[in-house]
């Protein structure tokens, strides 16, 4: 393990290799992901205060530039895009072309991925394959993992398994210390490589004690977790719990849960044509389970309830995606409890269906 003093000289590096370095950076009083051009842009000074319902910044009483807990975005929105074009169409007299868009070529570097989105991107990557533009997107980035010492209300990482500590999936991982500067842990070749053309020094006993103490302290600050229970198993009894009513009179059905979430893949496809009827595009974009036509079928929608709604999308979740990827869909980010505009909070939600009584009942045929 070394030890870097500030971050410029590391973004400038990854910027001189051709990669677009992505990080959190402050807009619209929110942490947010974007394209920094230096790590002057890094959110310096800022925290976060997370709540059912609630997100709001805060400043810190130091320079810290990872003292804050996930914003609204995920490391998503650069892998698995919320819209793209998937093929375009283009008649020729008596015959068509049709045309697929260039597999991805951009280097991304993913600087600041928390532990909880490292999982995401792992739980996404499985549910994707290995042959698909998300696995290729992934295998050209280089990611640089921040150790979490700074959890907010809403984090459950420990009992979803998603942290705070960064396991694997990384180049380099970074622990915070205090006055800028930053342990390294080194994941790949590439990270070695990288880091090789910067100025570090070695680590000190003192400094690796102190990042794990930090990381330590997070663990134990965790004032949410999943029921300890077999959730898949607790789902299938619940189907017909009245608890999804309960929710259900709370719940907006507006999908928010969804597009926070750093694991939720769903797609719709849109085509369309120009007035001529010569040039077709077929275009893929984000969708919700929780949208009325997200389960139109021939006869009509499957689930026009609130409560088959949300029960699909808790269930998929934290039971069916067992089946399906042999993992939880969830990693305890927090996202969807801090950005539901009612403050629902999936742990509260599992924790009244496991203490319910009808869940004891055989499941329903």
């Amino acid at each position: 393990m070394v030890v870097l003093t500030g971050l410029t000289e590391l973004v400038a590096r990854l910027r001189a290799e051709g990669y677009r370095v992505v990080g959190p950076t402050v807009r619209d009083d929110a942490i947010v992901l974007d394209e920094i051009q230096s790590a002057d842009e890094l959110p310096y000074g800022y925290g976060v205060d997370a709540a059912p319902g609630r997100y709001r910044l805060r400043r810190r009483g130091d320079a810290a530039a990872f003292g804050h807990s996930a914003g609204p975005q995920s490391w998503k929105q650069f892998l698995h895009p919320p819209r793209r074009q998937l093929w375009t169409a283009d008649r020729d007299g008596g015959s068509f072309t049709v045309t697929e868009p260039a597999n991805p070529d951009e280097r991304l570097a993913l600087l600041g991925v928390r532990p909880c989105d490292l999982a995401a991107i792992a739980v996404q990557r499985r549910v994707f394959g290995e042959d698909s533009d998300y696995a290729r997107r992934i295998d050209q980035a280089f990611v640089i993992a921040v150790n979490c010492t700074e959890p907010a209300e809403v984090c459950f990482c420990v009992s979803a398994g998603g942290g705070p500590r960064a396991d694997t999936g990384y180049d380099l991982a970074l622990t915070e210390l205090a006055n800028s500067r930053y342990l390294v842990e080194i994941g790949s070749e590439t990270g070695s490589a990288l880091l090789s053309q910067v100025v570090y020094a070695p680590a000190e006993p003192g400094d690796i004690a102190t990042a794990n103490d930090q990381i330590r302290t997070a663990e134990n600050r965790m004032s949410r977790a999943l029921p300890d229970t077999d959730l898949p198993g607790l789902l299938r009894r619940a189907a017909e719990s009245p608890h999804w009513d309960d929710v259900a009179s709370r719940c907006l059905t507006c999908g928010n849960c969804t597009m926070v979430c750093p694991t939720c893949f769903c797609t719709s496809v849109v085509d369309t044509t120009d007035v001529t009827g010569d040039h077709a595009e077929r275009w893929q974009g984000w969708a919700s389970c929780f949208d009325l036509d997200y389960s139109e079928l021939h006869g009509g929608q499957v689930r026009t309830s609130g409560a088959s709604r949300y029960r699909q999308w808790l269930t998929h979740k934290f039971g069916t995606w067992h089946a399906q990827f042999g993992q939880s869909g969830c990693v305890g980010c927090g996202r969807c409890v801090a950005w539901c505009p009612v403050g629902i909070d999936v742990t509260a939600e599992l924790t009244a269906l496991a203490a319910t009584s009808d869940i004891d009942q055989p499941v329903p045929s």
